[in-house]
């Protein structure tokens, strides 16, 4: 029998959103070249989505105790549930003080185990700076009350998908978008790397789409997995959005009439291609981009439950060869209920020579002293680098706080297969390498790969060979060179036991 399948799951499924824009005058300040501090506006709102995914089995919606999973290597920490909690913001990252406090709480008022709750981000560098660190700034007075709301928004939307959890089937599709590109730039007369637009540099442009539905066909939801920096928007805007993902989502609603989940795929060294701008307008052309595209390839899904089979030669003009969309027999659709889970902390070396808290301090002083120097001098150009530098500087004495004591980081990865998709979510900026690897190590598996998960103390993940070099990513990545490809085997051989 000749025929081609689309990878497909059946399991428990609901959906939940909700608003999540702080107030217009909060502390905005994501960029270290950003002359204000509050945000003047709102672009677009921010968003809060929670889905839950639970398996096909006795699962009541509700919960059921933590018990051991078969791991590939029996490591302490696997856990497998009845169900995995995603909850998807509309934020760059969270740090773990903030991110300790959101799971918590969520846990508190749920009544679900905290292991259950993933916390993934869009990565929007327009949602401003979330950081309790940043109270005692213009507009940090705000960040406290807003932290609070957005755990007691999420709290809510869990609670609200988990009694509405229903049989649901998810059919998977791949489309391209070349909205991302490579941004890993040499500048040969400057001999610098800059982190920007590299037309002669790859870029994957995979587009992997979801589509929900439930028993009846109706359409419940939509997911989008896309690997691109949301850095449209840069230092000379001022107003919060949710950057080219906020059209994303508005285009594709409105033409399905169903919620539309948007997942940040690895993409440590992709960005758009018109990137770093001011005007809004821009990020909504990016968002339109990327709907229309994902849109495509929504609607060239075929009906969940079904495979496309070579029925044979039919006379007429010409020999014709006539496919026709079928049923699965019942093994194959029993098949598509597979339900396991597996999380897990990978223990990555810390990369020597990093650098103490109190050389940071002291460099951080220096650039604060040549800013004013400078200022008063009349330089505005060299007293502007000097504050960009003082602020990366504080970010850096910032998670140098939070990194876990010891040689090792340990990074939080969560998996779980669906029938013929994995979906991974795994803490840190990966370069596409991650997710371009797995794919072909497991061709015909949908694999959804959203990254950025957890705190952000991970930071970049990139490969061996850019260590060393003076790329962005890696002078700021805290785990040693090879952590990228110790991470893709430690998945791949959970992907391979499964």
């Amino acid at each position: 029998m000749i025929k081609v399948e689309t990878p497909q799951s059946r399991c428990r499924f609901a959906l939940a959103w909700g608003d999540i824009t702080p107030p217009a005058n909060i502390y905005h300040r994501m960029w270290g070249a950003a002359k204000h501090e509050r945000a003047t506006g709102i672009h677009r709102p921010l968003r809060a989505t929670v889905a839950v995914f639970g398996s096909m089995g006795t699962d009541d919606g509700r919960g059921s105790p933590l018990t051991p999973a078969l791991s590939p290597d029996g490591g302490e920490g696997d856990k497998t549930t009845v169900r995995q909690i995603l909850l998807a913001l509309d934020h760059c990252v969270l740090g773990a003080v903030e991110h300790g406090q959101l799971v918590a709480h969520i846990a508190q008022a749920t009544g679900q185990a905290k292991e259950s709750i993933l916390v993934v981000f869009s990565h929007t560098h327009g949602a401003g700076l979330m950081g309790l660190e940043r109270a005692s700034l213009p507009g940090g007075d705000l960040i406290p009350g807003y932290l609070r709301s957005v755990a007691e928004c999420a709290a809510r939307l869990v609670n609200e998908a988990l009694a509405h959890l229903a049989p649901a089937d998810i059919t998977y599709g791949h489309g391209r978008c070349n909205l991302a590109a490579h941004r890993d730039f040499w500048d040969a007369e400057r001999q610098l790397y800059a982190c920007g637009f590299n037309p002669a540099g790859p870029a994957d442009d995979t587009v992997l789409v979801a589509r929900v539905t439930g028993p009846d066909g109706k359409l419940l939801a939509s997911l989008v997995n896309y690997a691109c920096h949301p850095t449209t928007l840069a230092w000379d805007n001022t107003l919060i959005s949710p950057d080219y993902i906020g059209a994303l989502r508005e285009v594709v609603e409105r033409e399905t009439g169903a919620p539309c989940l948007f997942l940040q795929g690895a993409s440590a060294e992709l960005g758009p291609v018109e990137g770093f701008v001011g005007d809004a307008a821009v990020a909504d052309r990016n968002g339109r981009q990327l709907a229309y595209a994902a849109l495509s390839t929504l609607t060239a899904l075929p009906a969940a439950g079904t495979h496309f089979r070579y029925t044979g030669p039919v006379i007429s003009g010409a020999t014709l060869g006539a496919w026709a969309h079928e049923p699965l027999p019942a093994d194959e659709l029993a098949a598509k209920q597979t339900w396991q889970v597996t999380r897990w902390n990978e223990l990555l070396p810390y990369r020597p020579g990093q650098p103490t808290a109190a050389q940071v301090e002291a460099e951080l002083k220096q650039f604060q002293a040549d800013e004013a120097a400078a200022r008063a001098a009349g330089d505005a150009a060299k007293a502007a680098d000097c504050r960009a530098m003082a602020e990366r500087k504080r970010r850096l004495l910032h998670r140098l706080s939070q990194l876990p004591p010891g040689n090792q980081f340990p990074l939080q990865v969560t998996l779980w297969r669906m029938g013929d998709a994995f979906w991974l979510g795994v803490q840190g900026e990966f370069y596409s390498l991650l997710q371009t690897e797995l794919r072909r190590r497991f061709p015909g598996k949908a694999i959804i790969v959203a990254t950025i998960a957890a705190d952000w103390g991970a930071s970049y993940l990139p490969p061996r060979e850019l260590y060393e070099t003076g790329i962005y990513q890696e002078t700021i990545a805290v785990v040693a060179p090879g952590s990228l490809e110790q991470v893709i085997e430690a998945v791949a051989a959970r992907m391979k036991a499964f």
